[in-house]
């Protein structure tokens, strides 16, 4: 963990200007049991019944992030997406059942200041505190990632941004599917790798070729000639040793856990989760906007957390069987 005892630092998922960390909304209930067969998707991929080692002591780690100690984990076999979930996925999931998400319900979602068109002053909207580099934009939400006069109609097959943890379940309850677990999701995310840093090894940079979409520049406001801050194709990249795709960077992705940090300390070896009633629930993988120079969270052992009713556009969802 880092040598100076740092906190925590919430530079990923601005937490919801609500905070509520309540049920979800009544008028979010309206998901069907199960959708179509050809919705649900068919070319999720199997993960072994398996021990390996989870977590992580790595130096560079934050102590209040509880990525260790490591130790051994059973996992039972289960199915996972070898994507997160795309536009195209969650639209037929809305237009199947007219589902509302949380941003489009509060009328306003965090979308990252670099990301906004026109490149103008965007000091007079909301920011929350210690974060400037988030913006809190009214009309943003899945349909229009970056607020008004963005749309997603191009962008079928890129990560589904904007929605909260409540959002991811109601889309599962519709799919007959639900989150992962962050012991299924590490343990898929490694590709059969142990204790490794990154799903493709310890190198960040193999042979000088840059292997997920984080961070590049100078962070937040000088980002490298030819690199545009956003989510990219959600099968950019090469997949890791199973087959899956982009678990370091591009989004943050929702798992079924509460955050508690310490998980490694608390929770079952055979199969864990934590299903502690606090308010914040775990994210995993980093986004576009980790950098090695405030968050390096793209680690495969890394933890992360937010409200699960937070929203932005950095955050997204992979579905288990």
């Amino acid at each position: 963990m880092s040598s100076d005892g740092q906190s925590r630092k919430a530079c990923c998922v601005p937490a919801s200007p609500l905070a509520c960390g309540g049920s979800p909304h009544p008028g979010n209930t309206q998901a069907r049991a199960c959708a179509p067969e050809s919705a649900a998707g068919s070319d999720l991929i199997l993960i072994p019944a398996q021990q390996f080692l989870m977590g992580s002591n790595d130096p560079d780690g934050f102590r209040d992030d509880g990525e260790g100690p490591p130790r051994l984990v059973m996992v039972d076999a289960f199915h996972i997406s070898p994507t997160v979930v795309t536009n195209r996925q969650f639209a037929d999931f809305v237009r199947d059942t007219r589902y509302i998400t949380d941003a489009e319900r509060s009328g306003a979602s965090f979308v990252f200041y670099g990301q906004l068109p026109g490149g103008g002053d965007t000091s007079s909207l909301p920011a929350p505190p210690g974060l400037p580099w988030w913006r809190l934009v009214a009309g943003a939400s899945w349909q229009r990632p970056e607020g008004p006069g963005s749309y997603v109609h191009d962008r079928a097959d890129y990560p589904v941004v904007h929605v909260s943890w409540f959002d991811a379940q109601a889309y599962c309850a519709w799919s007959g599917q639900r989150l992962p677990t962050e012991a299924q999701w590490e343990c898929a995310a490694r590709g059969g790798l142990q204790g490794k840093r990154y799903p493709w090894g310890d190198e960040l940079m193999p042979d000088g070729h840059m292997r997920c979409n984080i961070w590049q520049g100078t962070f937040p406001d000088s980002p490298a000639v030819g690199w545009t801050p956003g989510p990219q194709p959600v099968r950019s990249f090469e997949a890791n040793g199973y087959g899956l795709y982009n678990t370091a960077g591009n989004v943050w992705e929702w798992c079924m856990d509460s955050f508690v940090p310490d998980y490694h300390r608390v929770t079952s070896r055979h199969n864990p989760v934590s299903s502690d009633a606090g308010g914040y629930r775990s994210i995993r993988g980093g986004s576009f906007l980790c950098d090695a120079s405030y968050c390096n969270r793209y680690r495969v052992g890394a933890r992360n957390s937010s409200t699960p009713d937070s929203t932005a556009s950095n955050c997204g969802f992979r579905v288990v069987e």
